[in-house]
């Protein structure tokens, strides 16, 4: 499950990245609302959520949502503000957020109002993400190859391989770095070694290339990793 978290206090940002990574979200984050929106316009549809602060520079939270609902995108939003007022709460509702959280807050009510969200909302995890000649299959756990030399073929994928692939088919083309990749998918508390992505990857790709698709993760020497879409 996928969230786009829009705050730009790095502190509780950061906090908040890695609460939400514990509990096995993808976590986006950006600091700004004019990044945001970037990553909203172009693929908002792999997001389950999103989580906007009131005051951001760029765009504020209200802003982008205001956007997000002029161009028909149901994507729920939970807003995070110090503002308490009635009439700030009803601004934030009537510009498309669907719920709002003061600040400061504690962990198990964000997680309650974002479960909540999940239950009401319409968009549904999807139960296959494609790529290519790839296709990650959410119920399963596994990846189902096509090439042109082969037959369609399924990969069985351990846990943390389903968590890799699905990180790398939500940004296909773009150069992900091992800094992002620890931060998605492994516990802030594990401390990995520092060849652990490396390895990971280099595991990864054996057990593609028994399927035909050894040239799929590409190395970017100097920036990190990149899946050819």
């Amino acid at each position: 499950m996928r969230i786009l978290l829009v705050e730009d206090e790095p502190d509780l940002g950061t906090v908040l990245q890695r609460t939400l990574t514990r509990e096995k979200y993808l976590v986006d984050w950006v600091q700004d609302g004019n990044e945001a929106w970037h990553y909203l316009e172009h693929q908002w549809t792999q997001y389950t959520l999103a989580i906007f602060d009131w005051l951001l520079p760029g765009m504020s939270g209200v802003e982008l949502c205001q956007r997000l609902r002029r161009h028909n995108s149901s994507l729920p939003v939970l807003m995070l503000t110090a503002k308490d007022h009635v009439e700030d709460r009803v601004l934030g509702l009537d510009a498309g957020a669907d719920d709002y959280l003061i600040k400061p807050f504690v962990k198990a009510e964000l997680f309650a109002r974002l479960r909540a969200l999940q239950r009401r909302s319409p968009q549904l995890q999807p139960s296959q993400l494609q790529v290519g000649k790839l296709t990650l299959d959410y119920a399963t756990s596994t990846i189902a190859t096509s090439t042109p030399q082969r037959q369609p073929q399924t990969i069985s994928l351990t846990a943390r391989e389903f968590r890799l692939m699905e990180y790398f088919m939500t940004h296909p083309n773009q150069v992900l770095t091992r800094d992002q990749l620890l931060t998605q998918l492994w516990d802030i508390d594990a401390e990995p070694v520092s060849n652990v992505v490396a390895a990971r990857i280099r595991l990864l790709r054996r057990k593609l290339a028994d399927y035909g698709c050894a040239d799929l993760i590409e190395t970017v020497h100097g920036f990190g990793y990149r899946l050819s879409g």
